[in-house]
């Protein structure tokens, strides 16, 4: 199973591709989409659809992972993720892959042990998971997070399944 794991952010949004099989994760790939600040934000979010949609065809992922965001105190700032995140969700939703959401204290609490987890813990963490990972960047990094809190809850919902078909 390969899944792609999405951080939104208007101005970056973090990608990263995993293989999940059984138990055992691979890295694939990460990066970061970087919309043109200085351009208008009807164009910041095409930039960014045209950017998740390149890494969906180039990686093939089977599933999508993104992680929910939370309420900004700034109303302008919070409708603009909004915005970005729409276009996160939308992407592979229009593509075909399943697409499964998280709260950020989740990721952090499956991939760290604990919700209120630093960035810097949940990268280092990312790179124990993933041997031969670099994931330079915090939003690559997050969302290689949200894309192994999803293998580890997709695992436990087909296990809960197969037990109930019994």
């Amino acid at each position: 199973m390969r899944i792609l794991g999405l951080d939104p952010g208007l101005r970056n949004t973090g990608w990263g591709v995993i293989d999940a099989v059984d138990n055992r994760l691979r890295h694939v790939a990460d990066g970061v989409i970087r919309p043109d600040a200085s351009a208008a934000l009807a164009e910041r979010l095409v930039q960014l659809h045209d950017g998740i949609l390149s890494v969906i065809a180039e990686f093939g992922p089977d599933e999508a992972a993104v992680e929910e965001t939370f309420v900004n105190m700034n109303p302008a700032s919070t409708l603009k993720l909004g915005q970005a995140r729409g276009v996160v969700l939308l992407v592979p939703a229009k593509a075909g892959l399943p697409v499964g959401e998280y709260a950020a204290t989740l990721v952090k609490q499956s991939v760290v042990g604990t919700g209120r987890a630093a960035k810097e813990q949940v990268g280092m963490m990312v790179r124990t998971l993933l041997p031969g990972c670099l994931a330079a960047t915090p939003d690559a990094a997050d969302a290689l997070a949200v894309a192994i809190c999803h293998a580890h809850h997709r695992g436990t919902q087909q296990k809960l399944a197969k037990a109930g078909a019994r």
